[in-house]
């Protein structure tokens, strides 16, 4: 069990919101992008990322965020209905904005690199009169992801969607999802972030990152249990703070400190386990499931998507997880 309440009799379990986008994934493997002659299309960006793997899952996602009005655009509702993500709050944008890019480079499993195409990206006109109190009120939970805040109308589009998940009592999950390349500076983030987080009921980062938001007011603060306080004193309920090969620590209200299980593999890339890891964990939580074991289940899933190719394509099932992890133990 978890310390989260859920409205059980809503027909969305999760609504994320912010970034729709497409990866186009080197297909030279240990190649430097200069030498790269061909790339595979997927969907990509954090939140949309997160959607595919609870629907993968099992889950009912749905999205609030908007699109280019070309092939790209299409390209992401085509793909996202194809997998029974519902698309309803999605808006076509008709000002000329673009799809964001992310070309990729593995030039080994440790060594890789995301050229970013982000000028006029569609993603940030986001307008507060998209995001809809009735599609709010549909859903179990909402995941903010800290990348939608960067910019305006996106900025405010998102504090509107987190006032009315506390009006409806829909959970507001928090994927800090860092971006500095996106930001003008690191202390304005930090005000953006922490204004954010100071309303969420679940938050989810990497020590990195939560160093980030503590700049201003904790600085030096490395301690995570001190970190995890910080946010009960506002509303958070589960705090998971991820130091990357370690495994993450998720710390609870109630003063409990959970150890999240590790399966180290050998990755052929080294993006896409945050995304995998927070659809695991988020579809746990929504199971009903203690943090140790949505942990598990976030843990496992990441571990698969790093040996594939895409991240999208390769969000797992829930009887692929428990295939690995049982196989895994097994070892």
């Amino acid at each position: 069990m978890n310390n989260l309440v859920f409205q059980e009799n809503r027909s969305i379990d999760l609504i994320p919101i912010g970034r729709l986008a497409v990866d186009l994934n080197a297909n030279e493997i240990n190649t430097p992008m200069e030498e790269t002659l061909s790339f595979s299309k997927y969907l990509g960006g954090s939140p949309a990322n997160i959607a595919v793997a609870v629907a993968k899952l099992g889950k009912k996602a749905g999205f609030i965020g908007r699109v280019a009005d070309d092939q790209f655009g299409r390209f992401i509702v085509n793909y996202l209905n194809k997998i029974n993500v519902d698309t309803t709050g999605i808006v076509t944008d008709k000002s000329g904005a673009k799809t964001g890019l992310a070309f990729t480079e593995i030039k080994s499993p440790s060594d890789c690199s995301i050229l970013m195409y982000r000028e006029n990206a569609v993603d940030f006109k986001l307008e507060v009169g998209d995001v809809r109190e009735e599609y709010i009120k549909s859903a179990k939970a909402i995941l903010i992801s800290g990348t939608a805040l960067a910019a305006s109308p996106s900025r405010e589009a998102v504090f509107a969607a987190i006032e009315l998940a506390r009006k409806n009592n829909t959970v507001i999950f928090f994927d800090i999802d860092y971006r500095p390349y996106t930001w003008k500076s690191v202390e304005e983030t930090a005000i953006y972030y922490s204004l954010v987080a100071e309303k969420c009921d679940v938050i989810i980062g990497t020590r990195e990152e939560f160093d980030m938001m503590e700049m201003i007011t904790n600085r030096g603060n490395t301690d995570d249990a001190v970190t995890a306080k910080k946010w009960f004193d506002y509303n958070a309920k589960i705090v998971v703070i991820k130091h990357g090969k370690e495994g993450s620590y998720a710390y609870t209200k109630d003063g409990e400190k959970v150890t999240g299980a590790v399966f180290p593999v050998t990755p052929v890339k080294t993006f896409g386990a945050g995304d995998s890891y927070a659809g695991g964990f988020i579809y746990g939580l929504l199971q009903g499931y203690s943090p140790e074991k949505s942990m598990e289940i976030g843990a496992g899933s990441a571990a698969i998507v790093v040996q594939s190719h895409s991240c999208s394509d390769a969000m797992p099932t829930i009887d692929q997880i428990n295939n690995f992890i049982k196989n895994y133990n097994k070892n």
